[in-house]
């Protein structure tokens, strides 16, 4: 579900809502509908929600003086708007960090020394500009924190940033990894009631721009962001049902999935202990030496399997005892007969069978379309039969999916070769049988064909935690070179996702749906400007505002009980403010940056 703005009029008024809306299947495709409306506020509320508690003086400060400065006469022609600065985006950012308590821990953990800026203040600067405009270090010094509220916010003044402290503070993070990862899976479940009984495990890749000379672990291998020619190293992920992250590991770019799933899983059980948890993953993970390590260690697993086994299964695809589930999906249980405690669902989708389908009617049409074409080359002029044969297997490789239907033979006569090809009719009964279909395995054999298969789905949620990781997160390409420098950008994606999760969380249970990038993107609109207030009396006088949320931001604000400030103070940089403000702790190291 997701939201989507509108307008009502209602006793003669214009009133802003959210209209919460649900995506679902019919037998003519998908379809959306109105679930709820979220808003009606009155203009009392709006305003109720933009405050801190701050006084409302021009001066800030309280003083004695002031407090009898009430009444000051303005230029009106002679005011001013400064430095218009992104807000909304960096300043949600760092709410979700304080309620995660994020900026506790981490300036707990990372001692400070005698930097003239906290290592914790300029590891949140990487977390919230990858948050809000992902981009390198470089970027980020000259132009995305001038431009951002996040001096006013950290209380770092412009230039005491630059790209050799980022990448120090990359260094300061890394080694906190593990302490950072079960302090968020304790966090985490205590604030959303997460259940950690099912872990959902996948593997992706991310490319590099650059040699990686320095880095053992960029090597080439299958490339998931197709680029075969760049450098990669491989994530393993797991998350929870809900898909919030567990932890992760990076692995050499040429691993193969199979090989990480013991290590992945010694990981898992050695940081947050071996407990009755389920295990699932994909078809590409699936081994029997896999499969046989974790029957070993009691623990249970629901995974895919090659599509090649549902060749064992042929006479229960064509059984008709299905069980549906939804509309055009039906599931099955089949006993496994070489293995007693293990059972196979049979899966077959309408959806998934109406696209293979065109999909190898595609492909076929291409074959005969280009068997067709060399034909007609063989009768205009005479080819010698080996470069015949090597054209009908260039087109055959190029077209994998239909290939194994064509029967097809180069022959030669009077000097001249030509083609002759048949179709196998068995290949195609086959083909149409298990289109739309695949299989599933699992050792828990108290559970029925439904919940196994909802169970597996929501691996799911893996799967779109890699999307987010390289569509909104940046993730790839990377551009450092020294491996600790490539371990620490995964790490910091890797809290940006924390962040981005929890905002997901806190959508939901304010009923604000189950996508939160329509929410970042509201708020984010939201700026902080300098209004800058010429007196008649000749004095002048400057103040830090954020500007007046719209309606709609106004609603999402008051569902995700966050309280936007009226204005910020004038910034004070100095370093005792700075121990002051965010207290970390000092160390005896003689270290300076």
């Amino acid at each position: 579900m997701f939201i989507r703005p509108c307008y009502r009029e209602k006793d003669g008024k214009r009133h802003a809502y959210w209209a919460l809306v649900e995506s679902y299947r019919t037998v003519r495709g998908p379809r959306q509908r109105v679930v709820s409306y979220v808003g009606a506020i009155g203009e009392d509320e709006v305003v109720e929600g933009y405050g801190d508690g701050q006084d409302d003086l021009l001066f800030a400060g309280g003083g004695e003086k002031e407090c009898k400065l009430r009444r000051i006469e303005i230029d009106p022609d002679r005011v001013e708007v400064r430095r218009c600065r992104d807000f909304g985006g960096v300043w949600l950012g760092w709410e979700l960090i304080r309620r995660l308590g994020l900026d506790q821990f981490v300036g707990q953990t990372i001692d400070r020394g005698r930097e003239e800026v906290p290592w914790p203040l300029m590891v949140w600067i990487l977390v919230l500009s990858r948050l809000c405009d992902a981009s390198s270090e470089l970027y980020i010094a000259e132009h995305l924190y001038a431009r951002s509220a996040m001096p006013d916010l950290l209380g770092i003044p412009e230039d005491k940033i630059n790209d050799d402290r980022l990448y120090r503070a990359l260094d300061e993070l890394l080694p906190h990894k593990a302490a950072l990862e079960r302090f968020l899976k304790k966090r985490l479940g205590s604030l959303f009631a997460l259940k950690y009984d099912l872990l959902l495990y996948d593997m992706t890749s991310t490319y590099f721009e650059g040699e990686a000379a320095g880095n053992r672990q960029a090597k080439r291998g299958y490339s998931r962001d197709h680029r075969p020619d760049c450098k990669q190293v491989c994530i393993a992920l797991v998350v929870s049902r809900d898909g919030m992250p567990l932890g992760y590991e990076v692995f050499d770019g040429n691993t193969a999935d199979a090989k990480t799933v013991r290590q992945m899983v010694g990981t898992m059980e050695g940081r947050y202990g071996v407990a009755d948890r389920i295990w699932v993953w994909d078809r590409g993970m699936v081994s029997e030496a896999n499969l046989a390590f974790l029957r070993e260690g009691g623990r249970r697993y629901i995974v895919g399997t090659p599509r090649s086994q549902l060749k064992a299964f042929e006479r229960d695809l064509l059984a008709g005892d299905w069980k549906l589930i939804r509309d055009g999906l039906e599931v099955k249980l089949c006993a496994n007969p070489d293995r007693r405690g293990e059972t196979f669902i049979l899966c077959r989708s309408a959806d998934r069978g109406k696209k293979e389908q065109a999909i190898h009617a595609r492909f076929e049409r291409r074959i005969e379309e280009g068997l067709r074409k060399i034909a007609r080359a063989c009768a205009r002029q005479p080819l010698p039969a080996l470069k015949v044969a090597r054209r009908v297997g260039r087109l055959m490789g190029q077209n994998t999916r239909a290939a194994a239907l064509f029967d097809v033979h180069v022959r030669t006569h009077r000097g001249r070769a030509h083609l002759v090809w048949t179709k196998k009719e068995a290949w195609r009964n086959w083909a149409s049988l298990r289109e739309g279909c695949y299989l599933l395995r699992s050792n828990i054999t108290d559970w029925s064909a439904e919940e196994l298969w909802h169970a597996y789905i929501q691996l799911t949620e893996a799967e779109k935690a890699f999307c987010i990781h390289k569509s909104d997160l940046g993730i790839r390409p990377i551009w450092h070179q020294k491996a600790e420098r490539v371990q620490s950008h995964i790490l910091v994606c890797f809290l940006v996702y924390v962040l981005w999760k929890t905002l997901g969380q806190l959508c939901v249970r304010a009923g604000l749906g189950e996508e939160p990038r329509r929410v970042f993107d509201e708020l984010g609109n939201i700026r902080l400007v300098d209004v800058v207030m010429p007196t008649t009396d000749g004095r002048v006088f400057t103040r830090r505002c954020v500007t007046r949320p719209t309606d709609h931001q106004s609603i999402l604000l008051q569902r995700l009980q966050f309280v936007l400030p009226r204005h910020l103070k004038m910034m004070d940089c100095s370093e005792d403010f700075l121990a002051q403000r965010h207290q970390f702790p000092r160390k005896s190291a003689n270290s300076v940056s």
